[in-house]
């Protein structure tokens, strides 16, 4: 064993390759043993984070710790890198997720209708580590376990579950995770040198705007998580699900009143402010952002919520129809208000209702044998 190290300290060729790893500041050499071990280590518990764990939630999802221990080893047995629906990785990036979109579904209408410049770094950043972190969302989607809509099986076969998200929600979740915008006005600048002194810029730099809507998009996919947090809350907490419910319904009408706010600005803007438009009327067409915001907010909820038309009426035909409009949003919002709440009630009262049947059905039978 002692003429495996030459002059010099040099290695025989069938020596193992030791690693090195710091520890209380000095350098320590690690076995490839060691080293295999360590690997291995982390290979396990990257792998526990993609299995469903042993919690509460867990056990009366699947009613055992057995059963828990069976869906980890469908997991195990299904391939590299599946995730399942129910793990903690997939808990913590959904919850991520659902920030960073509700975040996008509110930041990217005011950025495209109240700034004329949308090329500043905060904000070219801020569009490039949303767009990565849903291309990235994208391609877990395809390593990520489907719950069926009975609630009885989870697919956990990578082919079924490219198949079934290809079928789906695919098409909608890649044209709303790609910046279209920005590979439109790279090609357009490298086709024109000189793109900025063309008389086409003004409308191309509003056709960008336009498709910076396509992110808007992601509010399918935001739908779909929230839907998925209201299953979770369901099967655990019937109260909480109730609550969950009445929070998300509240928060879509106030996200749509504040698009309705912005279009309701847009569409003058991409129009170059006509003197009949609400703006120019205002003369709010070089106000500050949070002026030109609280106006449009103001009248787009007062169409909403047919209290008025603003602070004037409207005049030309885009104001028609986008007053129209709004109140067709209101409208709608408040019927599902309405059905949703009536649900709700009738939800949370049907363990009191389902008694007071039974009772009453015993009350009959007993009668009806007298």
């Amino acid at each position: 064993m002692g003429a495996r190290a030459g002059a010099g300290g040099q290695r025989a060729p069938g020596d193992p390759q030791p690693g090195f790893v710091k520890l209380d500041g000095v350098d320590q050499i690690l076995s490839d043993d060691e080293r295999l071990y360590q690997a291995g280590f982390i290979h396990r518990q990257l792998g526990a984070m993609l299995q469903p764990g042993v919690n509460k939630f867990s056990l009366r999802m699947f009613g055992s710790e057995k059963a828990v221990e069976r869906e980890q080893e469908r997991v195990k047995s299904a391939g590299f890198w599946i995730i399942h629906p129910y793990s903690d990785f997939r808990f913590y990036w959904d919850l991520t997720m659902l920030l960073l979109m509700v975040g996008n579904l509110i930041i990217i209408p005011v950025g495209i209708t109240f700034f004329k410049d949308e090329h500043t770094p905060p904000w070219i950043v801020f569009n490039v580590v949303s767009d990565t972190f849903f291309l990235v969302d994208l391609v877990l989607n395809f390593r990520t376990g489907i719950v069926k809509e009975d609630n009885t099986e989870i697919i956990l076969d990578p082919q079924q579950i490219k198949v079934k998200y290809l079928r789906s929600w695919f098409v909608v979740d890649f044209i709303s995770s790609i910046p279209v915008d920005y590979i439109f006005l790279i090609v357009e600048t490298r086709i024109d040198s000189d793109f900025y002194k063309t008389a086409r810029a003004l409308r191309i730099v509003r056709f960008t705007k336009i498709l910076s809507l396509l992110r808007l998009l992601r509010l399918s996919r935001l739908i779909r998580y929230i839907h998925q947090w209201e299953e979770i809350f369901h099967m655990t907490y019937d109260l909480a699900s109730a609550m969950v419910r009445i929070v998300n319904l509240i928060g879509m009408m106030l996200l749509l009143c504040h698009w309705d706010g912005c279009l309701q600005f847009l569409v003058p803007m991409l129009q170059d402010f006509p003197p009949d438009c609400w703006v120019s009327k205002n003369k709010m067409v070089n106000d500050t952002w949070g002026q030109q915001y609280s106006y449009a907010l103001f009248k787009a909820m007062s169409h909403m919520l047919c209290i008025g038309y603003g602070m004037y009426p409207p005049v030309g035909m885009t104001d028609v129809w986008l007053t129209i409009l709004s109140m067709i949003v209101g409208a709608t919002c408040y019927a599902m208000f309405v059905g949703h709440a009536t649900a709700l009630i009738q939800s949370l009262d049907s363990s009191r209702r389902q008694y007071q049947e039974k009772v009453s059905g015993d009350e009959v039978e007993g009668s009806g044998r007298n």
